[in-house]
């Protein structure tokens, strides 16, 4: 059963699903950035995770009706997607692996939009292209692993301007990974745990971008996390009592123990 086909829980909260490959599916670890939308939106909306490591375009392209059905009686407000690093390793001479030919991960990726775009009237989207890799770092940490490197910073960037140009044409919000994070001048030391996937400091370039989306799109309704009510959120004599000893403190937006920078 997938989790749209009926409320589990209620109320029902706007859902908002992150799609993708390891860096979807690794967005809760490190400080990720899944995680600091799960807590900029807690009791706003509900964050549901479908990250898959290894996946390319094609991978995601057959499962997708079972992932997004178009008939769930409930829809996703907001669907971020990720593919495009693992696309754009280069192809292994077995014809085995996740090499993607840039044409076909182009088509791939338009065929998901248009599905998603179809879900629901207000099903908005947001895409993130390939983010940059450090080569050096790859070589280091996943060699023993994967076998000698055969993802570049420049295949990357090959497939994120394909990612970028795409979502231009079809009036899709998309994030520029792949150049954000090379913004930073210690990128190629902070930004990764192996030189792929991220870090905390990656994962807050992620969110920042995605902040500017959120902050600039005219959606209706606004699916930024300070324009959504929280949930139960009226004041209530059973809250923790002010120092004044007078009232109550309603503390429905407030976050504990972590400071929140983004706005």
């Amino acid at each position: 059963m997938y989790f749209f086909r009926e409320k589990m829980v209620g109320p029902v909260r706007p859902q908002l699903v992150l799609f993708g490959s390891s860096i979807v599916q690794l967005s809760f670890s490190n400080e990720g950035w899944g995680a600091t939308l799960a807590t900029l939106y807690a009791r706003k909306a509900d964050i549901f995770l479908r990250g898959y490591s290894g996946w390319n375009s094609r991978r995601a392209l057959q499962v997708l009706d079972q992932i997004f059905p178009k008939d769930a009686p409930i829809q996703p407000s907001l669907v971020i997607v990720y593919f495009g690093g693992n696309d754009s390793v280069h192809p292994h001479p077995s014809g085995l692996g996740p090499h993607v030919p840039l044409p076909e991960y182009i088509e791939n990726m338009r065929k998901i939009a248009m599905h998603l775009k179809t879900l629901s009237e207000k099903t908005r989207l947001i895409f993130l292209s390939a983010p940059p890799v450090n080569e050096e770092q790859i070589r280091e940490a996943l060699s023993d692993k994967l076998g000698k490197p055969n993802r570049t910073n420049e295949s990357c960037r090959i497939y994120s301007e394909a990612c970028l140009e795409l979502c231009r044409d079809l009036d899709i919000k998309a994030i520029d990974l792949w150049t954000a994070i090379q913004k930073r001048d210690d990128w190629l030391t902070e930004c990764f745990t192996d030189g792929i996937h991220l870090s905390s400091e990656g994962s807050k370039i992620v969110v920042e971008e995605i902040t500017k989306v959120l902050t600039e799109a005219e959606w209706e309704p606004n699916l930024h996390w300070k324009s959504l009510p929280a949930e139960f959120g009226e004041d209530s004599p059973y809250d923790p009592v002010s120092p004044d000893g007078k009232a109550t403190v309603n503390v429905s937006e407030l976050c504990f123990g972590r400071n929140i920078q983004w706005e």
